[in-house]
């Protein structure tokens, strides 16, 4: 069979197998391979919802899949070229997603009764059962030649198995002229104070390769140039680490310390251990008991002066629902960062969803409008918690961040920016004032209160979640309280001049305008790129800014025959547009499944329409 060297613009691996099998760490280094050596990348790591599932179960399979590009990448993929299924179970699970053409290298060796039995396979063929005769199938005997290549290593049994993951690596470097220095470096890292795990690790990477090389059922290896990107200093980031440094930047570029209480869970704990590791940067975080302790301790922070986060997904959100309203009504600067699940309840904790949206917006008792933002890629976390933590101070006000777990573990390539670049952020601190102090008079452009810190001589008040006057007071005067109603919910609306409009990418006018937020950007500008090309008359409008709209919205709107909104819930968004904009009809294109969207699940949308 003759060798062939393609030339590929991009390329989608998918690895598979039990949650034991490394397949996270497979796909991450490749990804990091892939990043450093200049290419366009796009992850989503797939974990199995149940903390112990059984081993060689469906159930148990956690995948990880990395889209590589010369060109522009936007999402994942939507099917893989390529399929490493270490079990029967990954194979039947992950199956779907291979392409007509894509090669699927497995595990020969986990292909045993016993294995097959575990996936619940009806016979001993499952080729044939899952009907991929017609795929490039590469049968080895990974396990085996782990063993092989290990087997004057030193190394335990159980160690040595569990190598397997870095022999694949090195056949899907083979595969795609994945340079192997970088993944050296980080074992070199990694096993700093254990040289003889460098030295293992190393062997079987170099012999996964090479018998890639050596075997005839590889007929072709591909490779992606470098991506051509603006100049500057590059790194892979995911959504979650993003955040966090974005929250640091609010603080530097504010002079506030940043104060993090939280509870960990799924999938947002990355945050808090990221901060965690800043304390060098005037970072402090709390590990607390429960998501009510989190939330409340923030509070206190943001009432010391303290720039005040707290981070958590959906059912943390309920219950920090109380604790919200009171850093409603003291207005104190506070920013909620949700990273959404699936659910309701604990639901499928480690699937992604966009569920949250109604529950950021109206999950509180009495008139409590609050900011609600959503970040649109991995990348993008950065710059929504920096402005998230930027109007919560200059506005004094809580914010709530929503992003969702596939971008809080998905990751892209991000260029460092300078922070000379970022606007500053300067909180409404008051350290003086004429006359007796009144905490909640305000100004007349953000209609936010004055930041009295504890401790400064002539500003002694109080706050809490009993209504008071301007003055401060406890007050159930009737007027008065719906005057502080009005004045809250006002303060909320007036952020509409300060955020960006809605920008649209396509036409001004067009036959279907397409509609998201948050983390569908990616799917949905491939989706209308691919659209655009085939000859339809399709644009997209994203929104990063949910409450308040952007002033524009009803303008860009009304440019458009059509209007769809997609979006990973039963439509939220389409009906909160229906509440604010009632004069547009609304098309819906929703997915709940744990699952993003793929970029068909658009076009067939669009296509309905047309």
């Amino acid at each position: 069979m003759q060798h062939k060297v393609i030339d590929a613009q991009d390329v989608v691996i998918r690895f598979a197998g039990d949650s034991g099998d490394g397949m996270q760490l497979t796909g991450t280094l490749f990804a990091d391979a892939s990043a450093l050596y200049g290419n366009e990348i796009s992850t989503f790591p797939d974990y199995p919802a149940e903390i112990r599932a059984p081993q060689g179960t469906v159930s148990g399979v956690s995948g990880f899949q990395v889209h590589v590009g010369s060109v522009e990448v936007n999402t994942p993929g939507d099917l893989c070229d390529v399929l490493v299924a270490m079990n029967p179970a990954a194979l039947k699970a992950n199956a779907k997603w291979a392409k007509p053409t894509a090669t699927i290298i497995v595990d020969a060796d986990a292909f045993d009764e016993k294995g097959l039995e575990k996936a619940a396979f009806a016979t001993n063929d499952p080729i044939r059962e899952l009907k991929i005769e017609d795929r490039n199938i590469i049968l080895a005997p990974i396990t085996s030649l782990t063993k092989e290549s290990l087997k004057d290593s030193g190394l335990d049994a159980k160690s040595i198995v569990r190598s397997k993951n870095m022999f694949t690596l090195g056949m899907c470097y083979f595969m795609f002229n994945r340079p192997m220095e970088y993944t050296f470096e980080y074992l070199e890292r990694k096993f700093k104070k254990k040289p003889q795990l460098i030295e293992t690790n190393k062997k079987v990477l170099k012999d996964g390769f090479n018998y890639a090389s050596n075997i005839h059922a590889i007929a072709n290896t591909y490779t992606i140039k470098p991506a051509k990107q603006e100049k500057g200093l590059y790194r892979n980031i995911n959504g979650n680490q993003a955040t966090a440094w974005g929250l640091l930047a609010a603080s530097e570029k504010s002079g506030r310390p940043l104060f993090c209480g939280s509870y960990p869970i799924t999938p947002a704990t990355a945050i808090l251990e990221e901060l965690a590791i800043h304390k060098e940067l005037g970072a402090k975080t709390l590990q607390c008991e429960d998501e009510i302790a989190g939330i409340c301790t923030s509070i206190g922070a943001a009432y010391a002066g303290s720039f005040a986060v707290t981070t958590t997904s959906g059912p943390g959100l309920s219950l920090k629902s109380e604790a919200l309203g009171l850093a409603m009504i003291t207005e104190l600067p506070l920013v909620i960062v949700d990273v959404q699940r699936s659910g309701p309840s604990t639901g499928i904790p480690t699937k992604t969803e966009q569920t949250d949206l109604n529950q950021a917006l109206y999950g509180r008792n009495g008139e409590c409008p609050i900011m609600v933002m959503a970040a649109h890629s991995p990348s993008h976390c950065f710059d929504a918690a920096f402005y998230a933590g930027k109007y919560a101070m200059e506005h004094m006000m809580p914010v709530i961040l929503l992003t969702e777990g596939f971008l809080g573990n998905g990751s892209e390539p991000w260029r460092i920016p300078s922070m000379k670049d970022y606007p500053a952020i300067v909180p409404p601190i008051i350290t003086e004032c004429e006359g007796a102090y009144k905490p909640f008079e305000r100004d007349e452009v953000r209609f936010a209160r004055k930041w009295a810190l504890p401790g400064t001589p002539g500003l002694e008040h109080r706050v809490g979640g009993l209504e008071k006057n301007p003055a401060g007071v406890i007050s159930s005067d009737p007027l008065n309280h719906e005057m502080m109603v009005a004045a809250r919910a006002e303060k909320v609306a007036r952020v509409a001049n300060f955020i960006p409009e809605l920008q649209v990418i396509g036409e001004d006018q067009a036959d279907v305008l397409l509609v998201g937020w948050g983390g569908t950007f990616g799917h949905l500008y491939s989706a209308v790129k691919e659209l655009q090309a085939a000859g339809k008359s399709v644009s997209l409008a994203h929104f990063d800014y949910i409450n308040p709209l952007p002033k524009n919205t009803a303008e860009v709107f009304a440019r458009y025959k059509k209007i769809l909104v997609c979006e990973l819930n039963c439509g939220q968004f389409a009906n909160y547009l229906r509440a604010k904009l009632p004069q547009f009809q609304y098309e819906q294109c929703n997915k709940i499944q744990g699952q993003p969207f793929i970029v068909k699940d658009i076009l067939d949308a669009v296509d309905k329409l047309f």
